[in-house]
């Protein structure tokens, strides 16, 4: 597990999950599923309703970890995308950031091609939606923090003035 904490503040889930529908829209997929690195369900879009998406996120954290694995045994730091093909339906895994792992599962409808470029676009986009808000709710605790520190000093200015 990560020793840093990955927040996501609800405004950053519902643009996550705008894109996410753009992303199922675009290339046609079935579902599409964000996930920590340590296995939690961020967020998810499309036909879900038939999946423990709660251990299918477990499960491909699991499936990124030994990846990278096995890329640090052939030299690679990393392997950033991976493609699970099934007789019918098939997964397309894109690390997003530092923290987030992308996971679109859809059939012969569509090729991978269509996947990888829409996956590619969305994935740019959460990874700007994750550090703008971010940066935003920083600033805001940062101008809180410092408004809370004025008015306090002037209760405490107050108090020993008499």
């Amino acid at each position: 597990m990560s020793d840093d904490r990955l927040i996501i503040y609800e405004e950053q889930i519902d643009k996550i999950n705008q894109a996410l529908q753009k992303l199922i829209k675009g290339a046609e997929a079935k579902c599409a599923l964000l996930v920590d690195k340590d296995g939690y369900l961020i967020t998810r879009q499309g036909f879900t309703h038939t999946l423990d998406t709660t251990a299918l996120a477990a499960l491909l954290a699991g499936s990124f970890a030994s990846t990278k694995e096995i890329a640090r045994l052939v030299g690679e730091p990393e392997f950033s995308v991976l493609f699970h093909q099934g007789k019918r339906d098939h997964i397309h895994l894109t690390l997003v950031g530092e923290r987030t792992i992308l996971a679109v599962i859809f059939d012969d409808r569509t090729t991978i091609g269509m996947v990888r470029l829409y996956a590619k676009e969305i994935g740019e986009s959460i990874v700007s939606i994750l550090s703008l808000t971010k940066e935003s709710k920083e600033e805001e605790n940062l101008s809180l923090g410092s408004e809370f520190t004025q008015s306090a000093e002037n209760k405490l200015d107050d108090i020993f003035k008499d």
